[in-house]
């Protein structure tokens, strides 16, 4: 997907931005569809319904990054807890504090996560490429 951006943008936008831009949208079409249908449908709470899309999503979008987009070979273990210290801060600052904050001033449920997720996959892409699968660089 990469080489189908024009020159002058694909010099800037990393291969791994468009990898991680497809995952991502890919997991979080299944985050909504589950906060939808528990919220929604299961009339759970809030709370537990946003928690719920969000393990589901994030596990799947940590595997597929590792193995499809960042093709990462590193110990699987600190990548691991790398990711998890990662999502929970993600978690907190945005799931919980932003979108519930969002729903609770009447941000309808949906539009309240979108604005949280829009703040999280910035955080998320800087976080995976130089945190959690980071590359050892050599002189």
């Amino acid at each position: 997907m990469h080489s189908l951006l024009p020159a002058p943008l694909a010099r800037v936008v990393p291969e791994t931005a468009v990898g991680f831009a497809a995952i991502s949208g890919t997991t979080y079409a299944i985050d909504l569809t589950l906060l939808a249908l528990l919220f929604d449908v299961a009339r759970w709470p809030y709370p537990l319904a946003v928690t719920t899309g969000y393990v589901v999503a994030f596990g799947l979008a940590f595997l597929l990054n590792r193995w499809l987009n960042f093709q990462s070979h590193g110990p699987l273990g600190r990548q691991t807890g790398r990711y998890v210290v990662t999502v929970l801060a993600n978690y907190v600052l945005f799931i919980l504090a932003l979108s519930t904050t969002l729903e609770w001033l009447g941000v309808q449920y949906l539009a309240a996560r979108l604005v949280a997720g829009a703040c999280e996959a910035v955080f998320m892409y800087v976080m995976m490429r130089t945190f959690v699968f980071r590359l050892k660089r050599y002189p």
